[in-house]
């Protein structure tokens, strides 16, 4: 992502009553003997949500198709808040320094990519965070958490340098709030606001992009 990322959220209260989640690509085929052969063409999932949800007045109606001419559609990417997932943990816990493993010290490695993890079975999915909210970010070095002054974090990135390289074998994890790097999926936004009036909601597709 770079000149064609604007890194400005889209607007919040109309996020936080969007619909939306991860998606993936499976090809199945079946045989003749009934059995199943699948194959997963994606390795990362895919969010897509449907913010025109949140859309309930006129001003907010406004708000969003001024972004989206700013936006000129889906040309320039944007910030998103999932309202489900935003977090380093549980929606319901608050943000800790041990959240996420995001890396083990060797003595000389001091750069790590925030990342989230789901699952603890056979199959765990690591999902790069590439935009977090950079004053939520908190780290912690086997165990102990980081003071401010003891790293940095790129919120364009997700890229998190420590002031001193962890020492070998160290567990190196992190806590983060966390926006979904997002595009318009049209470059038509059509608004009937006579429907609008009478209750109907205006549809306002965005599709994640993937980092």
């Amino acid at each position: 992502m770079g000149a064609d990322f604007h890194e400005v959220r889209f607007p919040l209260d109309v996020a936080l009553r969007g619909s939306g989640g991860p998606g993936r690509m499976t090809e199945i085929v079946t045989l003749a003997s009934g059995r199943e052969h699948r194959n997963s063409r994606w390795a990362d999932s895919r969010r897509r949500y449907d913010a025109g949800l949140g859309i309930r007045t006129l001003d907010a109606l406004h708000a969003v198709l001024a972004f989206f001419e700013e936006r000129r559609g889906r040309l320039y990417g944007f910030r998103y808040r999932d309202r489900v997932d935003s977090r380093s943990g549980p929606p319901s816990r608050p943000v800790s320094a041990t959240d996420q493993a995001i890396g083990t010290g060797d003595g000389a490695t001091r750069s790590f990519q925030l990342a989230k993890t789901y699952g603890s079975g056979p199959l765990p999915y690591r999902r790069t965070i590439a935009k977090p909210v950079t004053e939520s970010v908190t780290v912690a070095v086997a165990g102990l958490a980081l003071p401010p002054a003891g790293f940095a974090c790129d919120g364009t990135t997700g890229r998190v340098t420590l002031a001193a390289a962890p020492p070998a074998g160290a567990a190196v994890t992190a806590g983060f709030l966390f926006d979904v790097p997002v595009r318009f999926d049209t470059d038509d936004l059509t608004v009937d606001l006579s429907a609008f009036t009478a209750g109907e909601i205006p549809k306002v597709p965005l599709v994640e992009i993937v980092p």
